[in-house]
């Protein structure tokens, strides 16, 4: 792997997003080549068109609310960019990624894992200072 680094999410950066708050067993759907879940309490989100979901503790714990529906991401992540291909376990269900790609964790202990595409989290993530 490569050097883990701290960043923080550009000012300029933010979420649209909602939460499941219904009586409701979840839902599945497919997403980064792999089944992801959904459970009532978590957030859908709509990232500049590209929509998932977050797990309820994680979007408490990384996320504000900005405005009605907005919210910006708060505080750091730490990630590095994977020197190969992989698949790396999330809250969600699994998430592939390719080299060049970034590990991404919300946690300084490599806790809360996801992968993000090495253009888009260039374009959202900046190192912390």
């Amino acid at each position: 792997m490569g050097t883990r680094q701290r960043y923080v999410k550009r000012e300029t950066e933010f979420v649209t997003a909602v939460q499941l708050d219904l009586d409701t067993s979840g839902f599945t759907y497919e997403k980064w080549g792999s089944t992801q879940t959904c459970k009532a309490g978590d957030w859908l989100v709509n990232n500049a068109g590209d929509t998932y979901t977050v797990d309820r503790e994680s979007f408490a714990r990384t996320y504000r609310a900005t405005s009605p529906g907005q919210y910006v991401k708060v505080g750091p992540v730490w990630a590095e960019s994977a020197p190969a291909g992989g698949e790396v376990a999330t809250k969600e269900g699994v998430t592939h990624y390719n080299a060049g790609d970034y590990l991404v964790y919300n946690q300084p202990d490599a806790g809360d894992p996801y992968a993000v595409e090495k253009e888009v989290f260039e374009r959202m993530y900046e190192l912390s200072p």
